[in-house]
């Protein structure tokens, strides 16, 4: 019996090897990566079946949005469209790749307020949270139950017994730490909060390798905060590790903030199978400075890879210049040669990354890349005050972005993302003039890999090896 049921394993597991190696060849996002996987799960099927089931795929499939049965609110959000379009030489920027990978038009009428690091960050989220009328819709992918988020906890709380509807959704692998009382003290007061034991969606099982990296904040359907904050005590410079933690955050009013409240119903739509449209409001007037602006959320539930082409698009884009900051430089191979081609173009590439670090493999994985780069002329630039983890990139002198989507290989293919655009010279400006001041608080790359101390030159090439994943 014994006998017969190690070979009915391992027929099994062979079987399962040939078919994973059929739908690598199919799926896989390059013939690198279908030779890689085909090869590996024939030669080594114990260790490779495993591990595809959690690493193989980049799609998740089934994420059913909200969008597709919330057509009443899709058919206002379009009519408001027209009512709000651009005019017509409001920007050289060409917007229809940018509107592709958000499903929705660019729409003037929008205000926003640049919010530079955690401090600043809270004070206005708390600010409106304290004021909020009717209703509370809150996402992030990190919580933890420190000073920070027992705060955050209490304004919530608080929120709710003013009679305020208080939603939240967090990420189970985030937010993996978090204690469950710290929940169940927010049910309590009448917040509906995701059970991460029960919920749809990316958790502990074969979609461990997705994650819903947003961070989303929206009172009464006409102010919204996406950015690249969490609610955690190191956001506020409070680590004894990191110390200062450099971020952004960005405010926003106008008729983007049904687009970022449409991405949230999503999520909750998927997460709880409820939905959530009609509960909300959907009707917001212009305000502020009248700017254009979208709205771009990407995800491995798409059907193309909007977050490759949301940074092609916009390296395209670039005539004079393409600033990013990001914590982690883990491109593919269509992104870099997009940066290697506006170089020679004579656009004026520089990528601001973080000189600390949280995460070894990332950090390691970007010096492969450095070298190949700079040869073209993009300059790398490394921070030096503290982490730096925001999310952000600048087009000429007309396009700025802010939000949660990292230079990296996983927020583009494997991590449900959120950016705000804005076309507007005014806020290019001053998201310029913050990116003059990191770029002020850091020194330029200059040396190359072979430079580099041991553990950078040997152990980059191997970081670069997990690069899909990163």
């Amino acid at each position: 019996m014994w006998v017969f049921l190690s070979s009915l394993f391992a027929t099994s597991l062979y079987a399962a090897a040939v078919f994973f190696a059929w739908r690598a060849a199919a799926t896989a996002r390059t013939p690198q990566g279908s030779v890689a996987w085909v090869v590996f799960l024939l030669a080594l099927p114990f260790v490779a079946v495993p591990l595809y089931l959690y690493f193989g795929d980049h799609r998740f499939h089934g994420y059913r949005t909200a969008r597709r049965e919330a057509k009443q609110v899709i058919a206002r959000i379009r009519s408001e469209a027209i009512l709000h379009a651009p005019v017509g030489d409001s920007s050289s920027i060409n917007f229809a790749p940018f509107e592709y990978c958000a499903h929705l038009k660019v729409m003037r009428g929008n205000d926003m307020r640049l919010l530079i690091d955690g401090p600043e960050s809270f004070e206005a989220i708390f600010e409106a949270v304290d004021t909020a009328q009717y209703y509370i819709l809150a996402q992030f992918y990190i919580l933890r139950n420190d000073g920070l988020g027992r705060e955050f906890q209490r304004r919530l709380c608080a929120a709710a017994r003013r009679g305020v509807h208080v939603r939240l959704l967090i990420d189970a692998v985030g937010s993996i730490g978090l204690p469950e009382h710290y929940c169940d003290l927010m049910r309590k007061e009448g917040i509906e909060v995701i059970d991460r034991r029960t919920a749809r969606g990316p958790r502990f099982r074969f979609q461990l390798n997705f994650r819903n990296h947003r961070k989303t904040v929206i009172v009464d359907g006409h102010r919204g905060f996406t950015g690249g904050v969490n609610v955690g005590d190191e956001y506020m410079g409070r680590s004894p590790s990191f110390g200062y933690w450099r971020d952004t955050f960005v405010e926003l009013s106008g008729p983007v903030v049904p687009q970022l409240q449409l991405i949230f119903a999503e999520d909750w739509h998927w997460a709880t199978g409820k939905p959530l449209i009609n509960a909300l409001n959907w009707t917001t007037p212009p305000a502020g400075r009248d700017a254009n602006g979208l709205i771009v959320a990407t995800g491995p539930g798409d059907l193309s890879e909007t977050g490759n082409l949301l940074y092609f698009s916009a390296i395209a884009a670039a005539r004079e210049r393409i600033w990013i900051a990001t914590p982690y430089h883990v491109p593919g191979i269509d992104i870099v040669t997009a940066l290697s081609h506006a170089a020679l173009r004579g656009v004026d590439v520089r990528i601001i990354v973080t000189d600390a670090f949280d995460h070894i493999i990332p950090w390691l994985a970007a010096f492969a890349y450095f070298d190949e780069l700079r040869e073209v002329g993009v300059r790398f630039y490394r921070y030096t005050q503290g982490f730096m983890h925001q999310k952000v990139f600048l087009v000429d002198d007309e396009l700025a972005a802010v939000g949660t989507m990292n230079f990296d290989n996983r927020s583009f293919l494997l991590n449900f993302e959120t950016m705000a655009l804005f076309f507007d010279r005014d806020f290019a400006g001053e998201v310029a003039e913050m990116l003059e001041r990191d770029l002020a608080d850091s020194y330029e790359m200059v040396m190359s890999l072979r430079e580099q101390p041991a553990y950078i030159r040997f152990g980059a090439p191997l970081a670069r090896l997990l690069s899909p994943l990163l």
